[in-house]
């Protein structure tokens, strides 16, 4: 029986998604396969290799965007990048938000705070 749960998700941006897995300390391939309970297997357009025993796939859709399928039993997954996948989402949107940012000309600034948000500052024009 799988154990493999999609949880919806707007991943469009790959760059931003590999930035957000490089600062928690997980792998981002292609192509590849994703470890779940016992030897259920899920094949993936990427794959996030986590430290523990189970990985993270993501799917393609038709509208490029990515689906994140993975086995959050145990908790394995959900002590490397958060509940929901919250850590991961947060990091990719603030990866993706200061791509944008310096792409249309603008600074930014990054402040972790205390309870674990991160807030970014959009400054002026370059």
């Amino acid at each position: 029986m799988s154990h493999f749960t999609s949880i919806q998700t707007q991943i469009r941006d790959v760059s931003a998604l590999q930035l957000a897995c490089q600062e928690l300390g997980v792998e981002l391939s292609e192509n590849a396969e994703a470890r779940g309970y016992g030897s259920n297997r899920r094949k993936g357009d990427l794959i996030i290799r986590l430290k523990g025993p189970y990985d993270i796939a993501g799917t393609r859709n038709a509208d490029g965007s990515y689906e994140l399928i993975t086995d959050w039993w145990g908790k394995h997954v959900e002590r490397e990048v958060g509940k929901g996948y919250g850590k991961l989402l947060q990091l990719y949107g603030v990866y993706k938000a200061q791509a944008e940012a310096k792409r249309k000309g603008y600074t930014t600034r990054r402040r972790s705070l205390k309870d674990g948000s991160i807030k970014i500052t959009i400054g002026g024009l370059r």
